[in-house]
């Protein structure tokens, strides 16, 4: 088992009596059925159903004053406290940057011997194993008590990219992307059931209309990497735009009808002069029949 410090992490803390009741209407996520011991992916939307943050939410017991720790990435986990003290009004709940303290160990490739507190499976993917919330100086105690090999982030980015999970700032920007451009809906990171939440109208229309024109898909290559942000060709027509690589395999943000309809006409995909080839080709819908112009 593997088990990498991912210092562009951080944890931002909601407590108080009204904690639940008022993320609950905030987020994308369930909050009634986040118990102890587990943990949630989410996120906060703009009134017009664009992401704000996207975040792993998790609760701890009572017998620790409980609250909830959100994992988000680090370089927005201030902005994103600021946001959510922007909501809290009278509500009787009190928010916290808890970044220098705390951090996240991501575990996979296997099982854990131990549960540490405050660690949960990641709620994506079962490929994408374990987060512990820990702080630094804990990290190497932490992986060894779970059973662990402490390696380099960098592997648990190419793991992350091989699974097809998108990264906030990398694959997509905050304030631009809807969730479903995030995959967030195939990722279990919106609850279509649960009641009110800012931007629910948007995405909710968007899944039952199944309106939905950009995809995030992985993507095959071989040699040299595509830099972020380049332009992803059919032949020398715009399809999308690379976001994070590793090991031959990358993640895009596509035009799915655009995408579909080269793939149906054979046209070759590539990025910065790169070889490409689309890794998941049955999750685009049947090509439209117009042309790619």
């Amino acid at each position: 088992m593997k088990a990498a410090f991912l210092a562009n992490r951080g944890v931002v803390k909601i407590s108080g009596d009204d904690a639940r009741h008022f993320l609950n209407g905030l987020v994308t996520t369930d909050m009634t059925k986040l118990a102890p011991g587990q943990g949630r992916f989410g996120a906060l939307l703009t009134p017009q159903g664009k992401i704000v943050a996207d975040f792993f939410i998790t609760e701890l017991p009572a017998a620790d004053d409980g609250g909830f720790l959100l994992d988000c990435p680090r370089e927005i986990a201030q902005p994103f406290a600021d946001k959510l003290k922007f909501y809290k009004l009278r509500a009787k709940v009190l928010v916290e940057n808890l970044s220098d303290r705390l951090g996240v160990l991501a575990a996979w490739d296997g099982e854990l011997s131990a549960v540490p507190e405050a660690s949960f499976a990641d709620p994506r993917e079962p490929r994408l194993g374990w987060r512990c919330l820990v702080p630094v100086e804990l990290a190497n105690k932490t992986a060894a008590a779970i059973g662990a090999e402490l390696v380099d982030a960098a592997l648990y980015e190419a793991h992350r990219i091989g699974c097809g999970a998108p990264a906030g700032g990398v694959d997509f920007r905050y304030g631009d992307a809807f969730p479903h451009e995030a995959n967030m809906d195939r990722l279990h990171g919106v609850d279509f059931d649960k009641g009110c939440y800012v931007g629910q109208e948007v995405v909710s229309r968007m899944q039952h209309r199944g309106t939905a024109r950009t995809r995030t898909v992985r993507l095959a290559f071989d040699g040299a990497r595509p830099q972020p942000g380049s332009e992803l060709l059919a032949a020398d027509k715009l399809v999308g735009q690379i976001g994070s690589t590793a090991d031959g395999v990358g993640l895009a943000l596509v035009r799915i009808d655009r995408l579909a309809e080269a793939v149906e006409a054979s046209l070759p995909l590539s990025a910065d002069g790169v070889a490409m080839q689309l890794r998941d080709p049955v999750e685009l819908p049947k090509a439209p029949t117009r042309s790619l112009a």
